[in-house]
């Protein structure tokens, strides 16, 4: 085949990817006028509230997530496994399983229809078969990515919070208090966390009880700092303990392993530059330094 219609091929497959990448990411970040009117409630309020949908009530209450679940073959169990693992990556939208369900069953039809009618034949079918198989994965690729970078973000901004939480324990403020202030300070710093923590103070206002409230907040997550921190304030509140000391206790040990998570990779590092070195640095420099005497040794064997 021409190398020329090969570029231009994977060059299509890439662009289909990307456009199809940001559709589903522009609906699963849309705001709905609902949800848009509450913020601006909760902001002239003094307090900024996330609203969480759910999972299949706000469904079911969406008209338009309604008639959409119809065409997708999952079951309501399914369908909520799939909701707390977009939750995990961010998304709370009612629309979130729906629109990501659809982008599951498109994206194969999309990548492997040009793929079919450019080759036809057998050869045709083979390629469609791992356009389709390429496509069907590409969305829980992107969706399992953007979950561990949202976790990394979330397990490298819990130091600053509880540290933050800590300050205001002992200044006097309450639990509910000190989480509310700490999300205020780290809505620019740690979004993500910031987000987190201000749905379990929305939570806890609308009479949850606390220890639900914060394992909701594991569940969310799925960070093992954040469990281990639900599991030590669930104790505390359980058998009285102090909070500000716990918390300083655990501030402690997470400060510790991120840095030693720091100091793992730096020791690393050494190791895992020795491929680009041996496999694309050396070659070059023998090639530099031993080429010309390699050249004038085979010219003085031959003649």
């Amino acid at each position: 085949m021409n190398t020329t219609l090969l570029i231009a091929l994977i060059g299509l497959f890439v662009s289909v990817a990307v456009v199809i990448g940001a559709l589903v990411w522009l609906i699963l970040s849309r705001y709905t006028v609902e949800r848009r009117r509450l913020q601006e409630i909760a902001v002239a309020g003094g307090t900024t509230i996330t609203v969480l949908a759910g999972s299949l009530a706000a469904t079911q209450s969406d008209p338009f997530a309604k008639k959409m679940a119809a065409f997708v073959p999952k079951s309501p169990k399914e369908m909520t496994k799939l909701e707390c693992r977009l939750a995990r990556a961010g998304f709370t939208h009612p629309r979130a399983a729906i629109t990501y369900s659809l982008a599951e069953m498109a994206t194969p039809v999309v990548l492997a229809l040009p793929v079919y009618l450019y080759f036809r034949g057998i050869q045709g079918v083979i390629f469609a078969l791992i356009g389709a198989g390429i496509g069907y994965a590409l969305p829980g690729f992107w969706l399992a990515n953007r979950t561990a970078a949202r976790k990394k973000r979330i397990h490298n901004g819990l130091p600053d919070a509880l540290d933050l939480m800590i300050v205001c324990v002992e200044a006097g403020s309450a639990l509910e208090q000190a989480i509310v202030k700490t999300t205020d300070e780290l809505s620019l710093a740690h979004p993500d966390l910031a987000a987190e923590l201000r749905t379990v103070h929305t939570e806890l206002k609308a009479g949850k009880p606390r220890i639900e409230a914060f394992r909701n907040l594991a569940s969310r997550t799925g960070v093992d700092d954040v469990r281990a921190l639900v599991a030590m304030l669930v104790q505390t509140d359980r058998f009285g303990t102090s909070v500000a000391q716990a918390l300083r206790t655990h501030a402690q040990v997470s400060r510790t392993r991120r840095r030693q998570e720091a100091e793992e990779k730096a020791a690393k590092l050494g190791v895992k530059l020795v491929f680009p070195l041996v496999f694309l640095l050396f070659p070059a420099l023998y090639i530099v330094v031993l080429g010309p005497a390699i050249i004038r040794i085979m010219e003085f064997l031959l003649t």
